[in-house]
């Protein structure tokens, strides 16, 4: 007979495993009365949103050094927060943080609500991030299912459905198991679980506290879950990019509109995105296409920008964007597909075209 998921067990279990982040309290810690700070918990799971552990774990050290509390970063430079944020991509997270940080300090007195319904009030906080934030930070009961979870809760019920159709099956199951008591660690364990044990591929059984109450292992088809749905092919988009370099080494540089993709960013002047992308050179001057294409994929398509470059004297006058003086100047500061451009275009400059 097929036991019971029981969360003590898994909750055992977290006590010896339990992965070392840097926003997490420990569960040792967490026993000895330590509180996780809100603010630390919200910054992560913002940042963890379409990421990995490992791509944010630097940039959650950068952040929390620069502004190691919420009132830290609701006085920050916008542009240097956006700057922080290049490189983790869906740049709508970085403009939220800003917003939700001030308003966590104009309208909360710094400090975070401690339930889910107060947090969902909040600038880019969604269901889960609330349900997160309230487990983890205040240890409130609440269902918190990310990818991790899925995958555990579909292999540990055997549920068949393919996803995204299965998600409000799976999240009844994950209410069933979340306990009163230690609901934060719980919260953690099963992502942890998800992560360490039960992984997307070879998952370790022989190791899994719930080893003996997952149906979808004793059925022979743990490794298979959770099916999901054929994904759609992604569209693609080409345009044009413009890169100018002034006879003082200043770069061209303009700040896309604050929504919309990148928003708020700096980038390159370019055309619009699409099939039959218009020419839209920024400044008057010899463009040279250096015949190489920018190529970057987004959640919903695939990019190709075609690269072009010119060299102009002190006199040029854009008609979008404004001159950067080199020094001031921080490709690393650039989202992912105008870094890729640059590199275009600074071999391109480098070799003269050769």
């Amino acid at each position: 007979m097929r036991e019971y998921a029981d969360p003590d067990a898994l909750l055992a279990w977290y006590d010896t495993h339990a992965r070392n982040l840097p926003w997490r309290v420990g569960p040792r810690d967490r026993a000895a009365g330590l509180w996780p700070d809100p603010y630390r918990v919200w910054l992560s799971e913002v940042m963890l949103q379409q990421t990995t552990v490992a791509a944010v774990r630097g940039y959650f050290e950068r952040f929390t050094a620069l502004w190691p509390t919420v009132a830290d970063l609701s006085a920050a430079d916008d542009a240097q927060v956006m700057g922080e944020w290049a490189g983790l991509g869906y740049y709508a997270r970085a403009r939220n943080l800003l917003k939700c940080a001030r308003v966590v300090v104009a309208d909360h007195a710094g400090c975070f609500p401690d339930n889910r319904e107060g947090l969902m009030a909040l600038p880019g906080i969604g269901p889960y991030t609330a349900a997160a934030i309230a487990a983890i930070a205040f240890d409130r009961p609440e269902v918190v299912v990310d990818g991790n979870v899925e995958r555990v809760m579909a292999r540990l019920w055997d549920i068949r459905t393919p996803l995204p159709a299965a998600k409000p099956v799976i999240r009844a199951a994950a209410a069933w198991l979340t306990p009163a008591d230690r609901s934060g660690d719980y919260a953690q364990a099963v992502m942890d679980l998800g992560a360490t044990v039960c992984t997307p591929r070879a998952p370790a059984c022989g190791v899994c506290p719930w080893m003996a109450a997952c149906a979808g292992r004793a059925t022979g088809v743990a490794a298979d879950l959770p099916a999901k749905a054929p994904k759609k092919a992604k569209p693609l988009r080409l345009g044009h990019a413009y890169v100018a370099r002034r006879s003082d080494g200043a770069w061209l540089l303009e700040r896309r509109a604050e929504s919309g993709l990148l928003g708020g960013m700096l980038g390159w002047p370019g055309s619009d995105w699409g099939m039959d992308p218009v020419p839209a050179p920024p400044v008057a001057a010899h463009w040279r296409d250096i015949g190489v294409e920018a190529r970057h994929t987004f959640t919903h398509f695939h990019l190709r920008l075609r690269v072009h470059v010119a060299e102009v004297g002190h006199e040029a006058a854009p008609e979008r964007g404004d001159f950067l003086p080199s020094a001031a100047f921080r490709p690393s500061e650039l989202p992912t597909v105008m870094r890729k451009v640059f590199d275009l275009a600074r071999t391109a400059f480098d070799t003269g075209g050769q």
